[in-house]
């Protein structure tokens, strides 16, 4: 029995699953807990900003190293690894006691996440056939927006029960056990089923240098397809919902801060119902490409409408408009099962490095360019709310450049069931 028909390969996925689902709840947590922060440590809005933001670039930095890490050396050990260093980064936050403290948190927490999604992926790719890694992708997209749900109410709730500092403790020694729990079902438990395949795959196994496995990845034309596509459906959502929904509902329709942190929970909603719909209809068609490319132009026409109303669509079409734009990050996860079909395990890493280093690029952009055109508006006229019409002018852009990814992409059909690489 090998592994992809093995039982066995469930306890994987629920065990990877739910590391995926505390570290991503550990992203925007601290967001909780701007204010108590800023007065425990007598810091300034800039100082919470730099490190709010901090871990996000580490995140994006390493996406292509540990895709070369995990090509080389496994994914198993990165992702145990990964969980241990984002629970001590957790639990060292908590109990900080100078804002230097809580950077070299952040910053290690932000190493350990930038563990978790390329390993996590290509684990997945191991354990599971190529039709069903497509379904599941799905679930694990959703397990992700499951985690910032986490970091809501649930979260606050703990924060208030807990206190803030041992609320983060909380949490960081759930992800150290994660870590733990890891070992064993990703390394010891394989290593007493599955001595001979694993006995086999260490003799087969060849790496490339890596400089010229870069090379030869960086000059791919579906690798950087993969990268685009990844970059337009992202940013435009992680980039926006995060940075300006708030201030948008606000400043332009007048909403109460608490009403226009709905529209981030309706965007939300439709990144956990996108994840798994997307992967579903596209395991149903024997085809990824082309319900990609039609969530891709419908975003595009989503973004295009806040311009089509001067910036103001009608509110039940803003409702509408959130739900569908985060329906369609949830529906990135998609780019992925493109890279498990188009390469080979031993590349994978590399490939969901460099295209996810495409999604986080965007979001890292779009915020920046999105206030320098309000910043532009707020000094020439007083007020920044026309700002926010010349503002979508950029997820436009980038949703552009997402959609001529996905129609570069060049999808393999006809997948037999044998199929295991």
């Amino acid at each position: 029995m090998d592994k992809q028909n093995s039982k066995f390969r469930w306890i994987v996925f629920v065990s990877v699953l739910f590391t995926y689902f505390l570290m991503a709840s550990q992203r925007t947590a601290p967001g909780l807990i701007t204010d108590q922060v800023m007065r425990d440590f007598h810091v300034t809005a800039s100082t919470i900003g730099l490190l709010t933001s901090i871990q996000f670039f580490v995140y994006t930095g390493l996406q292509v190293p540990m895709g070369i890490l995990a090509d080389r050396y496994g994914p198993n050990f990165f992702l145990i690894i990964g969980a241990i260093l984002t629970g001590a980064g957790t639990i060292i936050y908590s109990l900080g006691t100078h804002e230097s403290v809580l950077f070299f948190a952040r910053i290690l927490t932000g190493t350990g996440d930038a563990t978790i999604w390329v390993n996590m992926v290509l684990i997945l790719g191991q354990w599971f056939k190529v039709k069903e890694f497509v379904r599941l992708i799905g679930f694990a997209g959703m397990t992700g927006s499951l985690g910032f749900l986490l970091a809501t109410v649930p979260f606050s709730l703990l924060i208030d029960f807990l206190g803030w500092r041992g609320a983060f403790l909380l949490a960081g020694i759930l992800l150290c056990l994660c870590g733990v729990l890891l070992y064993f079902v990703l390394i010891k438990k394989p290593n007493q089923i599955f001595v001979n395949e694993i006995v086999s795959l260490k003799k087969v196994v060849q790496h490339e240098k890596t400089l010229f496995l870069i090379k030869r990845i960086f000059s791919n034309r579906q690798a950087w397809a993969l990268f685009l596509c990844h970059f337009g459906i992202v940013g435009a959502y992680v980039g926006f919902i995060g940075s300006w929904a708030v201030p948008y509902g606000m400043d332009v329709y007048g909403m109460t801060r608490s009403t226009a942190s709905q529209l981030i929970m309706i965007g939300l909603i439709g990144a956990l119902i996108g994840a798994p719909v997307s992967s579903w209809i596209s395991s149903r068609l024997g085809t990824i490409k082309r319900p990609y490319v039609v969530i891709h132009i419908i975003i595009l026409l989503c973004w295009a409408a806040f311009l089509l109303f001067n910036g103001t669509p009608p509110f039940v079409m803003l409702i509408i408009l959130f739900f569908i734009i985060g329906f369609g990050y949830g529906a990135s996860a998609l780019t992925f099962a493109v890279v498990r079909q188009s390469f080979p395990l031993k590349e994978s890493g590399i490939v969901s490095g460099f295209a996810n280093t495409g999604g986080f690029l965007s979001a890292v952009l779009l915020p920046s360019i999105f206030g320098v055109v309000l910043d532009q508006f707020q000094t020439a006229s007083g007020s920044g709310v026309n700002g926010y019409f010349f503002g979508f002018i950029t997820p436009v852009i980038f949703s552009l450049l997402g959609l001529s990814g996905v129609i570069s992409i060049k999808e393999k059909r006809r997948q037999n069931s044998k199929q295991t690489e």
